[in-house]
């Protein structure tokens, strides 16, 4: 069995995201990078969506970042979202966050390798791995960077499963013929003539689907089930 092979065997047989970092941290270690990290964005609530962050990072550098909001202004994060090729970490990178480059570099994290897979504006993950010395070659990337970027996009399919089961709604399937409906601007009325029910009876599907979800009207409820992925 291949080191791919056995590494994604292990990731789909987890179903606890603490665990599946466990796995991913490891294979890291093989790859030699003493240090790894995984964040998604988690698309609800849609005003604010939350990013997940795991990570076996010096304690001092986890709070550096957390107390300095760096999380907002981390370039390869914003670069992440932009494109999903490999960012290594340099100068050119952090120019615009000196302060950031020079806190990481103090905590031990100096050489730096990362890849986003993204999904959608809203859902997308990003593995970051590190290590305090030994520059990142081009020999070494040649050698490796196939399975660091087959890591990234298993890792992140992985963690996908695990999180993403946290927001699954059980939308009826009436539910979601009336938001999408919806979500193609008709009105109550007309999606009654469309579906051959009652203007009562949609809108019926549509409280019951904004209860699942938390929302407080029609234009809500049909945002945040389009986001979530759950009209597909």
């Amino acid at each position: 069995m291949t080191w791919t092979d056995e590494l994604l065997r292990k990731i789909e047989s987890v179903d606890n995201e603490n665990l599946l970092f466990e796995t991913v941290q490891h294979a890291a270690s093989e790859l030699g990078f003493e240090y790894c990290a995984y964040g998604m964005r988690i698309p609800v609530p849609v005003t604010k969506p939350r990013t997940v962050m795991l990570n076996n990072y010096p304690k001092a550098w986890q709070e550096r970042y957390a107390e300095k909001k760096y999380l907002d202004i981390d370039p390869t994060i914003l670069l992440g979202r932009q494109s999903q090729q490999p960012i290594i970490w340099n100068d050119s990178v952090f120019s615009r966050t000196p302060e950031l480059w020079n806190d990481a570099r103090d905590a031990g994290l100096r050489v730096g390798w990362a890849k986003s897979v993204l999904e959608s504006q809203s859902v997308g993950g990003m593995l970051t791995l590190a290590r305090a010395n030994d520059p990142l070659t081009a020999k070494e990337l040649a050698a490796k960077e196939h399975r660091m970027r087959w890591l990234a996009n298993t890792a992140h399919q992985g963690f996908r499963r695990i999180v993403a089961a946290r927001w699954k709604v059980p939308l009826s399937s009436r539910e979601k013929e009336v938001l999408r409906w919806a979500a193609d601007g008709k009105t109550f009325s007309e999606t009654s003539e469309i579906m051959d029910i009652s203007v009562a009876t949609v809108k019926f599907h549509t409280r019951n689907a904004a209860e699942k979800l938390g929302t407080a009207n029609r234009t809500a409820t049909v945002a945040r089930a389009v986001v979530m992925g759950l009209l597909a």
